[in-house]
């Protein structure tokens, strides 16, 4: 077992409250120049910006961590140019944390421009047909290039339903892939570079004995941090969930643990309540940009003809800037006539309400009342999951 209470190089972790009826716990990441609290949500910065909506405006919602995406970043402006302007935090103008994510998830979404095989993977450029091959090595190059603060190592995703072999070679890349990760890393920091945080991932899909397998081939390695990769990708979400639970349990405590790629409401405040503590997901920005938000009661298409006149904010209990000073007519009027401004609006709101969401959740933790929080939410979500116009 790896001592999990060694000191992290670029990371330290500090468990604070836990629930006492779930797994449920808060906690806080320490970098040389941020802190992150923990339950955490990353808003999703593609390109190296989270779409419409600048960095002063995150950070008066209280973002504090972003995810910054290493395929796009590669192809363009490149590696090179981020580091000759500073990195990407300096780059961006973004003052608190980034994680970048290894370019493993891009690259299986881009099937027909792919392929894997045990040196790495070989892709086509999306924009322009170029081929490059995406190495282990190379991922963590890059990464720290960008000067991240927090690096994923690279591994093989796989969509849900897979076939056993398929899901057993992904594993057996996935280990293979961490441990040269791990190593190049190493090599970094004996020529003074190298110096952020590795996150391992752990693959099998929803297969426990093969996530078991998995993690019993990454344990020993010196990860930073533990990520939940292959989940929310065509599986259920009992079954998700019960694949979070599966891997909480194997983690050390004395870790960080990622789940990557979810955002739904009560997907979060069900996986804090197993153990995670990490998020990232486009689906709420995204959705937002197309006329959709999440509120306190579930679902609100606002663009839909039937709020022409609604007077009420998008949220009635929230203080986000979007929800204090316009009506839902007007945003609905902003998506109806093609204004840039619906966008921006609506993903004010949406970044607000996820990092208000887990803001109340570290609270109940702390006040050792998160079963009740859980249920709260969970229950006012499903019970006005599309919100209805005012009579």
């Amino acid at each position: 077992m790896t001592d999990d209470t060694r000191p992290a190089a670029a990371l330290g972790f500090t468990l604070g409250a836990q629930d006492q009826t779930t797994a449920a716990r808060a906690g806080r990441l320490h970098f040389a120049h941020a802190e992150v609290h923990t339950p955490a949500f990353m808003p999703v910065g593609t390109a190296g910006a989270v779409k419409s909506v600048t960095p002063d405006e995150l950070v008066a919602s209280g973002v504090e961590i972003l995810l910054a995406n290493t395929y796009h970043l590669l192809l363009r402006p490149g590696v090179d140019t981020v580091r000759a302007m500073g990195g990407l935090r300096r780059f961006m103008g973004w003052p608190g944390a980034v994680l970048t994510d290894s370019g493993g998830f891009q690259v299986m979404s881009l099937s027909t421009l792919r392929k894997v095989r045990d040196e790495g993977v070989e892709f086509r450029s999306h924009l322009d047909g170029s081929r490059h091959l995406l190495t282990p090595e190379a991922a963590v190059r890059a990464q720290d290039g960008l000067g991240t603060d927090i690096a994923m190592s690279l591994d093989e995703l796989i969509e849900h339903p897979a076939a056993p072999d398929t899901v057993r070679a992904a594993v057996d890349r996935t280990i293979a892939w961490a441990a040269r990760g791990i190593e190049e890393r190493g090599r970094l920091r004996g020529e003074g570079r190298g110096a952020m945080a590795l996150f391992a991932i752990n693959q099998g899909g929803a297969d426990a004995n093969e996530r078991r397998r998995c993690f019993d081939g990454l344990r020993d390695q010196p990860f930073d941090g533990w990520a939940l990769g292959g989940l929310w990708v065509g599986e259920t979400r009992s079954l998700g969930l019960e694949m979070v639970e599966h891997d909480c349990q194997m983690f050390p405590p004395g870790r960080p643990r990622y789940l990557m790629g979810v955002g739904h409401p009560i997907d979060v405040v069900e996986s804090v309540a197993r153990g995670v503590d990490l998020f990232d997901c486009v689906l709420p920005t995204r959705n937002a940009r197309r006329g959709t938000v999440f509120i306190s009661t579930g679902r609100l298409v606002v663009k839909n003809a039937a709020y022409a006149r609604d007077e009420r904010p998008l949220d009635p209990e929230c203080d986000c800037y979007t929800c204090r000073r316009f009506t839902r007519a007007y945003v609905r009027h902003l998506f109806a006539v093609g204004e840039l401004l619906a966008m921006r609006l609506a993903t004010l709101h949406a970044v607000h309400h996820m990092t208000r969401l887990v803001r109340d959740a570290r609270r109940a933790i702390e006040a050792g009342t998160y079963a009740a929080f859980r249920a709260r939410v969970r229950e006012r979500f499903r019970s006005g999951a599309t919100v209805a116009p005012a009579a």
